[in-house]
């Protein structure tokens, strides 16, 4: 039977039986017969890959042979010695030991040495059991290379990548995430170990390439896991909250346009004895939600109650303005497409906040606010109120095109809101990360920048986001993150810069998972945020609404938070009062 005709990657890569030296598969160098490195045997075929190969192989043999022919002073003291004190990682362990002992730079150099050597690790086995066994690329011929240069020991692993390459970049990178300035020590350390590589003639350029790029993969990959394992904040004190049993004195509104009726009917099997409001919207889609919520939640204050609303964003930060309003807690029945602030409350089905409601378990909850102000920034409205921080709310006005409002989730002007949109429709189907590169490509191609004073000073931004309290995990609040704490008097501040190549550079932040890295990016937490000369038309938009933005207005907190019900974890048994 005739031999099978391997495709033209496995004889471009392939070792070449017919060499002599090292031996058909072995991999290891050889001083004889120079290999077809780059060509195809034969190969007149007019493919794209085929050119490809060539042009690689062309270039590999011609930056090969010049590093092997140029003399480098001094170089053949250094770099052989250099490329052994990096094998086995021998020489990167001993750095990340100095770094530790050293005690220059402290917990972050610490920190630095465990997420460099923790990078390292896993550049070493990506190299080793996925990249050698899926190119099985012959070492270089040693002819050129000069014999002060080789190294004792030859390497009987396979080419490409280098797995030398990959360590130094992941470890480098590793430690410059945590620490930059060990980053800049370690940098030249890291280059010179990948270019020796090339040196002793031991590997082929694009093989140190391709290992440079996996190792700072590595890190990356590393990164992203440690900082979304991040440690978990201290949980909030429960607050003073009434006990309902069965749900009686909780009037509950519920959005039947926000979720299914099965969901419907398990709040009113959980809590029985709740009074339960359908709202029922207008033939055009609209009606009063907040009036009704404004009555119900009147209602609950004169039973000594609790108001609840089922739905989705947008009714939650309706209720939670009624809530406040009328002094009473709040219980958050996740009955949306998207539930942040149930999420975050811990709340995954009705059952949760049916136990909270009935033991009196519940937590302060900050309420955020946006006042609009006069043109010449001072407080708007006729009593000026909105600017001290006694009081705000939808009917005060100021400045031109706009009201105020409350939110509990987030605030935003310009694309976020698209952004969120996008995002949440594909993360299902795409995952969070590749949902995020969707959004941000989809927003900055059909979105446009606008101008605006961020406390006094002119910026030209994409968007504008604002949270209410931190998101903690990659990404800030722009990438989906999490709130552990829900009254830290703080607002999560991001900003998207306008500029010159600011999209390109967006996308490649977001390509390389480190968009909150990105130049074009900005991220501050404050208690307070004032914006001036919103230009006309610009859009805000707010726990799932949107509305003309105020061409001036500042973003604050109440002073009174909410009281929102909050399951226990699943491992607090037993009763447990505030005071306890």
């Amino acid at each position: 039977m005739a031999e099978r005709r391997r495709p033209w990657w496995e004889r471009q890569w392939a070792p070449d039986a017919r060499r002599t030296g090292g031996g058909a598969g072995t991999g290891a160098p050889s001083s004889g017969t120079r290999p077809a490195l780059a060509g195809l045997t034969g190969a007149r075929r007019a493919r794209g890959g085929t050119r490809a190969a060539e042009a690689l192989g062309a270039w590999d043999r011609a930056l090969f042979r010049r590093v092997a022919e140029r003399h480098w002073p001094r170089a053949e003291e250094v770099l052989p010695r250099l490329s052994r004190g990096a094998d086995h990682s021998k020489l990167w362990l001993g750095v990340a030991a100095g770094m530790v002992l050293s005690g220059v730079g402290g917990r972050s150099a610490r920190r630095a040495a465990v997420r460099g050597t923790a990078s390292l690790a896993v550049a070493s086995v990506v190299v080793n059991t996925v990249g050698k066994g899926a190119f099985r690329r012959e070492r270089p011929v040693l002819d050129e290379v000069p014999v002060i240069r080789r190294l004792k020991r030859l390497p009987r692993s396979t080419s490409f990548p280098s797995g030398h390459s990959a360590s130094a970049a992941a470890f480098a990178t590793g430690v410059a995430l945590e620490s930059p300035g060990w980053g800049a020590a370690v940098a030249p350390l890291a280059a010179s170990v990948a270019f020796s590589r090339v040196y002793t003639g031991v590997h082929y350029p694009s093989d140190v390439l391709a290992g440079v790029t996996l190792g700072a993969a590595s890190a990356l990959a590393v990164r992203t896991v440690l900082e979304a394992r991040r440690r978990v904040p201290p949980a909030q004190p429960l607050v003073e909250a009434p006990a309902l049993e069965e749900g009686r004195g909780l009037s509950v509104v519920a959005n039947p346009g926000s979720g299914s009726a099965d969901l419907l009917e398990e709040v009113r099997r959980a809590l029985p004895q709740a009074t339960v409001t359908r709202w029922e919207p207008d033939a055009d889609g609209g009606g009063d939600l907040p009036a009704l919520l404004d009555e119900q939640a009147r209602r609950a204050a004169g039973q000594g109650g609790a108001l609840g609303v089922f739905g989705g964003d947008g009714s939650v930060g309706a209720a939670a303005r009624a809530a406040h309003r009328h002094g009473v807690p709040l219980a958050v029945l996740p009955g949306g497409t998207y539930n942040h602030l149930a999420q975050d409350l811990g709340v995954t089905g009705c059952q949760d906040i049916a136990d909270a409601v009935t033991a009196g378990h519940a937590i302060a909850v900050d309420l955020a606010r946006f006042t609009p102000l006069r043109d010449d920034g001072g407080a708007g409205g006729t009593d000026g109120t909105g600017a001290s921080g006694e009081t705000g709310g939808t009917d005060e006005s100021g400045g031109t095109g706009g009201t105020g409002g409350h939110f509990v989730n987030t605030f935003s002007l310009g694309a976020y809101g698209d952004l969120v949109e996008v995002r949440e429709r594909w993360s299902g189907r795409v995952g969070p990360w590749a949902a995020g590169l969707i959004a941000a490509v989809h927003v900055l191609r059909h979105s446009r920048p606008f101008e605006v004073r961020v406390n006094g000073r002119p910026r030209s931004l994409w968007l504008l986001f604002a949270g209410n309290c931190s998101y903690h995990g990659p990404g800030g609040g722009t990438g989906g993150a999490r709130r552990f704490n829900l009254a830290d008097g703080m607002l999560d501040i991001h900003l998207v810069r306008a500029g010159r190549w600011a999209r390109t550079r967006l996308v490649a932040s977001a390509l390389a998972g480190v968009l909150h890295r990105s130049p074009v990016h900005a991220a501050v937490r404050g208690r307070r945020l004032r914006l001036t000369g919103v230009e006309a038309g610009t859009v805000c938009s707010y726990d799932g609404e949107t509305a003309p933005a105020p061409s001036a207005l500042l973003l604050d907190k109440e002073r009174t938070p909410l009281t929102v019900y909050r399951p226990l974890p699943p491992w607090l048994d037993g009763p447990l009062r505030p005071d306890t």
